[in-house]
Parts: C-alpha cells; sequence; structure tokens
C-alpha cells in the first residue's frame, strides 16, 4: 500500500491494465504467470513514469523537507496569481517570476535581489566602512588631535545656540542609533552571531529592528529641522575653494580661513545630511510603508532597500570622519556643541574670517538670553 501511494501514477498503469484483462484475473495460480507474460492488450498505452527525484514521495526518502518540485512548480507559474481574499497587490503570488525577463540569469526576482545584496552590496558596503575607521586611525596614530596651537584667552564666543544644539543632537543620537542597529542588521551575522548564537542573536536583532523602525521618523524629523536650520551659514562662498586647494591643512601646514562653517563641513551639510540623508529618510519611509499613494509590491520594496543600504552605508562611511573631527579629532570642538560656546583662540584657530565677522561687530557674539559659562584662561594666556 505504502508503494502505491508513493507512485499514484503506475498504480493508474496497472489498475487500467487490470482492467482490461478482464477474464484473465480469475484464472488460477498456475495460469497467471502465463497470464502476466502475454501483456497489456494491443492498443494500451501505459502512462509515462515520472522520475523519482521530480516527486515529493521520492524526495522525502532522501531529502526530508524538500518540497523544491512544489515551489519549482509555483515559481514557473507565477504569471498566474492564485486566489485570494487579500486586495494587497500581488498577495496571490507565492514567488516572485522573472517570466517577463526571460534572459535573466536568476531564476526569480526575488534571487536576484538576494544575490546583489550578499554579493556585492554588502561585501563592499563593509568594506567601505571597515576603510573609513582604518583610515581615521591611521591618521589620528599620525597626526593626533588637530589645533591647540593658540592658547586660551579665557573670553568666549556663543557658536551654537540651545535650538541649534538641541536639534543637532537629536539627529545625531538617532543618526547613531540608526547606524548601530543598521550594522548589526546587516553584518552582525558575520561577527555577532559566532559569539551570541542564534537565540540570543535572534533576540538582539528582533530588538534593534524595532529600535531602528522607531528611530527613522525621528531622525526623518529631525533632519528636516536641522536643514531648515543651518543651511543659511552652509551655503558656498568664494574661499571655500581655497579651504579646499589646501585640503583644509589636515596634512600640514596652518588651517585655512573660512566662516562659520568651513568647506568640509558643507560637503557633509550638502553631501551627507541633504542629499544621502534625504535618500535615507526617503527610502526608509518606504520601507516602513509610510509613502501614500504606493502599492509596495515586492520588487518596489526591494528596490528601496537596495538604495537604502547603499545611502546608508556611504552616509556612516562620511559621518565617520565628521564624528571623529568633532570629538577626539580636534581639540575644542565639542566642547562647542556640547556647551554652545568657544573660546576666541580657538574660533581665529579654525574659523577665522567668522571669527573677524564677530569682531568687527558684523555677526553678535552672543545670539541668546543664556548667560555664557565662566570660563578660566590658561596659564600661558594669563602670562601675557
Amino acid at each position: 500500500m505504502h508503494a502505491m501511494n508513493a507512485n499514484p501514477l503506475r498504480c493508474a498503469a496497472l489498475v487500467g491494465a487490470l482492467a482490461l484483462a478482464g477474464p484473465a484475473w480469475s484464472q488460477d495460480a498456475a495460469s497467471a504467470p502465463t497470464a502476466a507474460k502475454a501483456g497489456p492488450p494491443a492498443g494500451f498505452v501505459a502512462p509515462a513514469e515520472p522520475k523519482a527525484d521530480e516527486t515529493n514521495g521520492q524526495r522525502a526518502k532522501t531529502q526530508p523537507g524538500n518540497n523544491s518540485p512544489v515551489w519549482r512548480a509555483v515559481r514557473d507559474s507565477g504569471a498566474a496569481p492564485g486566489t485570494t481574499t487579500s486586495s494587497t497587490p500581488e498577495a496571490g503570488t507565492l514567488i516572485q517570476s522573472f517570466t517577463q525577463y526571460p534572459g535573466s540569469r536568476y531564476a526569480t526576482a526575488g534571487e536576484a535581489w538576494r544575490q546583489t545584496r550578499n554579493q556585492w552590496i554588502l561585501p563592499l558596503g563593509g568594506a567601505l566602512l571597515l576603510l573609513a575607521i582604518a583610515v581615521i586611525g591611521l591618521f589620528y596614530w599620525r597626526r593626533g588631535s588637530l589645533g591647540g596651537h593658540i592658547p586660551d584667552t579665557g573670553r568666549v564666543i556663543e557658536r551654537f545656540t540651545p535650538f541649534e544644539r538641541a536639534v543637532h543632537w537629536s539627529a545625531a543620537i538617532s543618526f547613531v542609533v540608526l547606524a548601530l542597529s543598521g550594522v548589526v542588521i546587516a553584518f552582525g551575522k558575520f561577527f555577532l552571531l559566532p559569539i551570541l548564537g542564534g537565540t540570543l542573536f535572534g533576540w538582539l536583532t528582533y530588538a534593534l529592528k524595532t529600535l531602528h523602525n522607531f528611530a527613522g521618523p525621528v531622525f526623518a524629523v529631525s533632519l528636516l529641522i536641522f536643514i531648515v536650520s543651518y543651511l543659511r551659514d552652509n551655503l558656498p562662498r568664494g574661499d571655500d575653494l581655497n579651504w579646499l586647494s589646501k585640503a583644509g591643512g589636515l596634512f600640514g601646514g596652518e588651517e585655512p580661513p573660512s566662516h562659520r562653517f568651513n568647506a568640509g563641513e558643507k560637503i557633509v551639510f550638502w553631501g551627507g545630511m541633504i542629499v544621502l540623508g534625504l535618500i535615507v529618510v526617503g527610502s526608509g519611509l518606504v520601507l516602513d510603508k509610510l509613502v501614500p499613494g504606493m502599492d509596495y509590491t515586492r520588487s518596489e520594496m526591494q528596490i528601496a532597500q537596495m538604495i537604502h543600504a547603499v545611502a546608508s552605508v556611504l552616509m556612516m562611511a562620511m559621518f565617520c570622519g565628521h564624528i571623529y573631527l568633532g570629538t577626539i579629532g580636534m581639540k575644542g570642538a565639542l566642547q562647542g556643541m556640547r556647551t554652545g560656546y568657544v573660546d576666541e583662540a580657538w574660533a581665529k584657530e579654525h574659523h577665522q574670517l567668522w571669527y573677524d565677522d564677530i569682531k568687527a561687530g558684523k555677526i553678535p557674539a552672543q545670539r541668546s538670553a543664556e548667560a555664557p559659562p565662566a570660563v578660566v584662561a590658561s596659564p600661558a594666556a594669563q602670562s601675557h
């Protein structure tokens, strides 16, 4: 009985042969071999037997759980969706098909997306991030922290208002949360999964994915406010070309004079915050299904995911340098964003044109109502 169930087509052929044989079945056992040798009657054509490796029954014996024949049939019939009560587009299609692209090297569009992600985006993106970190580490090892060549005066200038700092920290914190969670989700299986194991890594990625989805809208709102708040001081100026021609003095020599933000900071603002930032936010909103009027088909979501991944990696690589210079890479830079004030010596050394405009009265040194912090001049400054 098991053998009959395992090969229904053979059973059908046997039943048909017996039915057509008629009285031969009633012969005694001694004559049975003779009847068997006679074969089926004239005109009977037995159905072709399926290949053993193409049936689920036979496949299950050697490869339990492998239902590839079933899903191969579903894939090949992808142009004919099934029936469903859901009104969601493509709800009746179980597997993406490449029927409309017969020349594709992959079996399905989903497989093409998977291979593009695993063979191109992840390896190249991971290499870019590692390269950015390595370059920063090498630069810090060779040059150390920049600045500090002019002794502090004890007189401070307000560089950022409380509102500007709040906007900056909102964007910065949400970006760091998104970056770290994104790195673990995309690359964690390579360096965390072997350490944590499947269960703990699964819980971690699920929690980070949820945190990622909530931090995304926060970053989107803070990004728009950031762009509006800092746009005027990041407009290109003629002195930016001079700053760029000397690479900002990063590789030797004095830092070229600049206004409130130098050309490097403006590149980060326009390239990182506006171009890449808006691409990351836009594709992220698509992935969160927060853009009205879209069908959110498989192909749309796959394209959005690839754009989101590429723009995010480029943005993280660019902001690695910005974070470095804003913390340990430049003396006094973090103080400006933490307290809102910088020493006059710092302003003169790193943003001389901005400092000159303040001293000339073109720009107010104090733009908010809060009192500046009490700063004690360095011993070197007091000796003068």
